[in-house]
C-alpha cells in the first residue's frame, strides 16, 4: 500500500512538471519578438536612420506608442529624409500590429494615406493588402452582419484592379473567393428560409441571385436544385424557369450529387438534357483533389472559432468582380417599355396672356369680370 501511494505521488509530481514545462514553453514563445517585415537594410549612421532603427526595435517588442513618437520625430525633423516613406509605412504597421478597434481603424487610415502619397512604390500594394486583411479578419459568420465581408470584398477587388502585377494579387484572389463563399452562403440561407416558409418566388429569386453572382459557390448546385423546385411549385407558367435551373446543374456542375437528380427531373418534364461543359468537369475535378477532408479535431476547432468557415471555398476560377445586382422576382410583371412618360422634361419661359393676367386677384375679394354675352342670331 505504501509503495502504491509512493508511485502515485511520483506520477503526480511528474505530471505537474510536464504541465509547467509546457506552460513555460508557451510563455517563452509569447516573449519571442516578431521581426519587422519592412526594415531598411542600408548600413549607415545617419541620424534619421538611427531613429528609424530604434522605432523598428520598439515595434518588434510591442512598444508601439514609443515607436510612433520616434517615427514622427524623424518625419518632422528630417523632412527631406530618404526614409520618410518607410517611416510613414512603419507607423501604419505599428497600428496594424497593435490591433483592436482603434488599432485597425488607425492602421487603415494610415495605409490609405501611404497609398495616396506613394502610389508607385511596391509597398503601396502591400498596404492595400493589409487593408483587405483587416476587414477579412473581422468577418463574422454567414448569419451575422455582412458589413466587414462586403468591405473586405471591396478592398480585395481594389487590390486586384489597381495592383494586378504585384505579388499580393494572387493571394487577394484566393481571399476574394473565400469572402464570396461567405456572401453566397448568406444568400443561400435566405433562399432556403423562404423555400421552407413556402415563399417560393422570393426563394427562387435569392437562390438564383446567389449562383448568378457567385458561380464558384461550393453549394451552387444545391441552390439551383432548390431554385428549380421553387419554380416547380409556382405553377405551369414557370415550367421553363425550373427546366433552365435543372439544365444549368448538369451543364455547369456535372460532378455534383445533384446532377443525376436534375437529369431525372428533366426526363420527367420531357426536356432535352444538355451536355456537360468540359471546362466545368476539369474545374470540379481540381477542386475535389485540392479539398482534403477535415478531421474531427479541425471540425471542432471551427465550431469554437469566431469567424466563418470558408474551407469549402474554391481554389481556382476567377472571382466575381462585378457589384451584386438585385433582380425582380419572376412572378412580378415587368412594365412595358412604352408605358408611362418617355419624353424629356424641359424648362421654358411662359409667353402670351392667360387668365392670371386678365382676371382680378381672387384674394382681394373682387368679383371676376363676366364674360361678354354673345349677340343673338338674326
Amino acid at each position: 500500500m505504501h509503495s502504491e501511494v509512493k508511485n502515485w505521488r511520483r506520477w503526480a509530481v511528474s505530471s505537474v512538471a510536464v504541465v509547467v514545462l509546457i506552460a513555460l514553453g508557451a510563455t517563452s514563445c509569447g516573449f519571442r519578438r516578431k521581426a519587422y517585415e519592412n526594415p531598411i537594410t542600408k548600413d549607415t549612421q545617419q541620424p534619421d536612420k538611427i531613429l528609424y532603427d530604434k522605432a523598428v526595435k520598439d515595434i518588434e517588442h510591442g512598444r508601439y506608442e514609443t515607436a510612433r513618437l520616434t517615427l514622427n520625430t524623424l518625419i518632422n525633423t528630417y523632412d527631406s529624409s530618404e526614409f520618410l516613406a518607410k517611416a510613414k509605412l512603419a507607423i501604419a504597421d505599428s497600428w496594424f500590429r497593435q490591433g483592436g478597434t482603434e488599432g485597425n481603424a488607425q492602421a487603415e487610415a494610415e495605409y490609405k494615406d501611404f497609398i495616396l502619397f506613394y502610389p508607385t512604390m511596391e509597398e503601396a500594394a502591400e498596404s492595400q493588402s493589409r487593408i483587405c486583411e483587416i476587414h477579412y479578419n473581422l468577418m463574422d459568420k454567414a448569419d451575422r452582419d455582412p458589413n466587414n465581408a462586403l468591405r473586405a470584398e471591396q478592398e480585395c477587388k481594389t487590390l486586384i484592379t489597381q495592383f494586378p502585377n504585384s505579388k499580393y494579387a494572387r493571394g487577394a484572389e484566393q481571399r476574394l473567393r473565400e469572402i464570396q463563399e461567405l456572401l453566397a452562403e448568406a444568400e443561400m440561407a435566405a433562399g432556403d428560409y423562404y423555400h421552407n416558409k413556402g415563399a417560393f418566388a422570393a426563394a427562387a429569386n435569392r437562390l438564383d441571385g446567389a449562383v448568378a453572382q457567385y458561380p464558384l459557390f461550393s453549394r451552387a448546385a444545391e441552390a439551383l436544385f432548390e431554385e428549380a423546385d421553387s419554380y416547380s411549385r409556382m405553377g405551369p407558367r414557370f415550367r421553363k424557369d425550373a427546366g433552365d435551373a435543372y439544365a444549368k446543374i448538369i451543364r455547369d456542375y456535372p460532378l455534383s450529387t445533384f446532377a443525376e437528380l436534375a437529369k431525372k427531373k428533366l426526363q420527367d418534364m420531357e426536356i432535352t438534357i444538355p451536355e456537360a461543359d468540359p471546362a466545368a468537369i476539369a474545374r470540379m475535378k481540381y477542386e475535389a483533389a485540392n479539398h482534403p477532408k477535415s478531421t474531427t479535431a479541425e471540425k471542432a476547432k471551427e465550431l469554437l472559432k469566431r469567424g466563418p468557415d470558408v474551407r469549402a471555398a474554391a481554389k481556382t476560377g476567377s472571382p466575381t468582380m462585378e457589384p451584386p445586382k438585385r433582380e425582380v422576382p419572376r412572378n412580378i410583371p415587368v412594365p412595358s417599355e412604352t408605358a408611362g412618360f418617355t419624353g424629356d422634361v424641359t424648362v421654358a419661359p411662359v409667353t402670351g396672356t392667360s387668365a392670371l393676367d386678365t382676371q382680378p386677384d381672387a384674394r382681394t375679394g373682387a368679383a371676376p369680370t363676366p364674360a361678354p354675352t354673345p349677340a343673338p342670331a338674326k
